[in-house]
């Protein structure tokens, strides 16, 4: 662990220098009065002082001062030993302030990070708590009643028997999404890369629908004809799901009679940006920063009663940046959204 005393130095000498200076001015004066002046005694007298006043302050800044600042250092690389411990412990007190301060306001940064995940943390067990008690307490009540007496009833049991499949198709849908997030965001969800044509991809999407987007009378379709292939590489059952994910947004906040419209567009550097736009309800601008976020939704009565996991959106963001890619949205409360993402077009 280095030292540096350069500045206690300069303030030993300037110390010093006071003393001697007055206690030589003091010894020349009595010498005046009381004995005879000899000035080779006054210079001898001035120096020793000097050395000695010198000495004694140097000894005391490094025994008494540096001891109380290694014990700050002690004390503070106690909480972070990666911060100071590899700095040399200076007496300099303006340099011992500006690494405490900075010290102070990363930790204070650290803690309110912490206190932002606390409550992220809070808001997402609730919301997973919620979302599965719901179709829990769902299956479980048609159980119950079958198994009160409902059972010996061919009808009713049918009946119940469907309702509490859905119940556990919801949950499983669930659970698959959140092992699907997991795996994103710990990188253990592999991409398979490969050549394919988006506008193909956007139409099986549309396809596959049709039918949902009927029971609204919303129409699918492209901006205009594509003629010509979309040459992308990417991850298309991942792109698919994305695409999947947006355009069921669209239609389950889609208002009747209204369009979901697809537009792929050339970008610079061989990217494409693929665009799904909407004219229904849209989104309040200060629920935008949080859509991505798991379980959120706009609204919550009427999101949930549409299904879903509510964690489509989650999703998409987080396949779209395992692409190394971007994603966009835009929406205007009343008028419609657009979510858009960038892929890399090939050659």
């Amino acid at each position: 662990m280095s030292i540096n005393f350069k500045k206690s130095y300069k303030f030993a000498v300037k110390s010093s220098f006071y003393i001697s200076l007055f206690a030589t001015g003091f010894t020349a004066i009595l010498l005046y009065f009381f004995f005879e002046i000899n000035y080779q005694f006054i210079a001898l007298f001035g120096l020793a002082t000097l050395a000695f006043s010198f000495f004694v302050l140097q000894y005391r800044v490094e025994k008494f001062i540096y001891k109380r600042v290694k014990k700050i250092y002690d004390d503070v690389s106690l909480l972070d030993s990666t911060t100071l411990r590899s700095q040399p412990i200076t007496t300099d007190m303006a340099t011992l302030t500006q690494d405490v301060q900075k010290f102070a306001k990363e930790k204070k940064i650290e803690i309110e990070s912490l206190k932002v995940r606390e409550e992220y943390r809070r808001e997402f067990l609730g919301n997973v708590s919620h979302e599965l008690k719901t179709p829990l307490f769902t299956v479980q009540g048609y159980l119950s009643t079958l198994l009160d007496g409902a059972m010996n009833d061919k009808t009713i049991r049918k009946k119940y028997l469907e309702r509490a499949e859905k119940g556990v198709e919801r949950l499983i849908y669930i659970v698959k999404d959140l092992d699907m997030i997991t795996k994103l965001e710990t990188g253990d969800l592999n991409l398979k890369l490969s050549e394919f044509n988006i506008v193909d991809v956007v139409q099986s999407v549309f396809d596959l629908l049709e039918m949902k987007a009927d029971e609204k009378n919303i129409m699918l379709m492209f901006d205009m004809k594509y003629t010509k292939p979309i040459m992308v590489f990417a991850d298309q059952e991942k792109i698919e799901q994305v695409l999947t994910n947006l355009i069921m947004n669209s239609i389950k906040y889609g208002k009747e009679n209204g369009t979901t419209e697809v537009s792929i567009e050339d970008l610079v550097n061989n990217k494409v940006i693929v665009r799904v736009t909407d004219n229904g309800e849209g989104i309040q601008k200060k629920y935008i920063p949080r859509l991505f976020e798991r379980f959120f939704r706009v609204d919550k009565s009427g999101a949930r009663s549409e299904g879903g996991s509510g964690l489509g959106l989650s999703i998409v963001k987080h396949i779209i940046e395992a692409h190394n890619e971007k994603i966009y949205v835009e929406s205007k409360h009343g008028f419609g959204s657009e979510f858009s993402f960038t892929l890399e077009k090939t050659k």
